[in-house]
C-alpha cells in the first residue's frame, strides 16, 4: 500500500529583501492548501545578519554547517511527520546538512531547483559582466575564490567552501530524491554537472490569472527587478539617455548607486509589491528584462503576461525558453549585454502598438496554457504521487 499525500513541508531560508524565490513559496504554499493539502513550513531569514560582521561571519559558518537548522529539520519532521519535504533556499541558516535529518526519517526531499547555485556558488554563472561556466566545466567550484566572484574575499571563500562541503558530504546526491528545475536550460546544466537525470523534472513557475485581461497601451516602458549590476538595468538608462522622449520607470530595490547619474525620463518607483506593483506593470507599455546572467525563470514576465504585456528580454538563459521565437515568441529576444541591439528593439516595439497588442495576447494565452495555477498544480501532484508510491507506508 502506498502513502495518501496530505502534508507537505516547505523549508526556505528568506534572503534580506523579499524576492522572487519568496514570491514562488508564498504561492506554492497557497495552492497545496487550496487543494486539501496541509502545509507545514521551515523558514529562515537572512534580514538581520547582512550589515554587520558578526552577522557575516555567522552566515559564513552557518553555510557549512547549522547547527540550527538541522536542529529545527529535526524538530519539525518529528512534530509534524510530513509526507514530502520541498526545499527550496537552504543557505545559509539551514544548510544543506538538514537534508540528512530527512534521509533518516525517510522522508522523500524535492528540491525546487530556482537558479544555477548546485554548480556555480554564486548562482549566476557570471563572472566580470559575463557568463561564466567554470564551475561546470571544471567540476568544482573554487574558481569563485581565485577570480573573487562576489568580490569579496570573505564572501567568495564562504560561497565557495559551502557549495565543497555539500558536494563532498553528498547532501544533494545521497537525500535528494528529485530536482524540479523551472526550466529546461537548468536541466541541461544538472546533466553537463554529474546530476542523476532520472531524478530531474521541470515545472515551471506560476502565477493565479484571470481569464481575460483589459488591453491597455501604457505610456512608459518599465523594468521590474532588482537595480543591481547582473540585472543589467543599467542598459536600459543608456537606451533611455538616448531617447529622451520616451519615458521609463524603473521598481526594485536598489543595490548600486545610479539614481543621480539617469537622465529626466528615467524615474525610480523603489520597491513595489501587490496592487502597487500590479498598477505600475498595468501602466506600462511594455517591459524589458535586460539582465547580464542566465537567470532560471523571471516571475516578472509571467506578471507582465497577466496584463498581456509582453517583455523585452536576452537572449540567453530561461529568457529564450519563455520568451521564445519565431511565430511562438511572446516578446521580444535581444544580444544579451549588447545595448545597440537592445535600444534597436525597444524603440521598434515602442512604436509598434499593434505588435504590442499581438504580443500581448500571445502572452496571456502561453500563461493560461503554460503557466497557470491548476496546470502547475497536477504536474506536482503527479510528481509527489508518483514518488510515494515507490516509497513502502511505516
Amino acid at each position: 500500500m502506498t502513502k495518501v499525500f496530505r502534508k507537505i513541508l516547505l523549508v526556505h531560508n528568506d534572503y534580506g529583501k523579499y524576492s522572487g524565490e519568496e514570491s514562488v513559496v508564498d504561492q506554492m504554499a497557497a495552492m497545496w492548501t487550496k487543494h486539501g493539502h496541509q502545509v507545514v513550513q521551515l523558514r529562515m531569514s537572512t534580514a538581520d545578519s547582512r550589515d554587520s560582521l558578526v552577522g557575516k561571519i555567522h552566515g559564513f559558518l552557518a553555510g557549512l554547517y547549522c547547527p540550527k537548522g538541522v536542529r529545527e529539520m529535526r524538530r519539525i519532521l518529528k512534530a509534524e511527520r510530513p509526507d514530502v519535504v520541498n526545499v527550496h533556499n537552504l543557505f545559509p541558516f539551514i544548510s544543506p546538512a538538514a537534508l540528512f535529518e530527512c534521509k533518516k526519517a525517510g522522508v522523500p526531499v524535492v528540491m525546487t531547483v530556482h537558479n544555477f547555485r548546485l554548480i556555480c556558488p554564486t548562482g549566476l554563472f557570471m563572472r566580470e559582466g559575463k557568463p561564466c561556466e567554470l564551475c561546470l566545466e571544471r567540476g568544482n567550484e573554487w574558481d569563485c575564490v581565485r577570480y573573487n566572484c562576489e568580490h569579496s574575499l570573505l564572501k567568495s571563500v564562504g560561497y565557495a567552501a559551502r557549495n565543497a562541503v555539500a558536494r563532498y558530504s553528498g547532501a544533494y546526491r545521497k537525500c535528494v530524491d528529485r530536482f524540479a528545475c523551472i526550466a529546461d536550460f537548468q536541466r541541461q546544466k544538472l546533466i553537463q554537472a554529474g546530476f542523476d537525470a532520472e531524478k530531474i523534472v521541470v515545472i515551471p513557475n506560476c502565477i493565479r490569472c484571470s481569464t481575460d485581461f483589459q488591453s491597455m497601451l501604457g505610456d512608459y516602458i518599465a523594468y521590474v527587478g532588482r537595480l543591481s549590476y547582473e540585472k543589467g538595468y543599467d542598459l536600459l538608462i543608456e537606451v533611455a539617455r538616448r531617447h529622451p522622449d520616451i519615458q521609463f520607470r524603473l521598481a526594485g530595490a536598489q543595490r548600486m548607486p545610479g539614481e543621480g547619474e539617469a537622465p529626466k525620463n528615467v524615474r525610480f518607483m523603489g520597491y513595489l509589491k501587490g496592487e502597487e506593483l500590479s498598477d505600475f506593470i498595468q501602466g506600462a507599455r511594455f517591459l524589458v528584462i535586460p539582465s547580464r546572467c542566465y537567470e532560471g525563470f523571471p516571475m516578472a514576465i509571467l506578471e507582465a503576461a497577466q496584463f498581456g504585456k509582453p517583455v523585452i528580454g536576452p537572449n540567453h538563459g530561461g529568457f529564450t525558453e519563455i520568451i521564445g521565437e519565431g511565430d511562438a515568441a511572446i516578446g521580444r529576444l535581444f544580444r544579451p549585454g549588447n545595448v545597440d541591439d537592445l535600444e534597436r528593439h525597444v524603440v521598434a516595439l515602442w512604436n509598434n502598438p499593434n505588435e504590442i497588442a499581438r504580443l500581448g495576447e500571445k502572452a496571456h494565452g502561453k500563461l493560461l496554457r503554460e503557466y497557470s495555477t491548476e496546470g502547475i498544480y497536477q504536474k506536482w501532484d503527479d510528481l509527489v504521487q508518483g514518488l510515494l508510491q515507490s516509497i513502502p507506508r511505516n
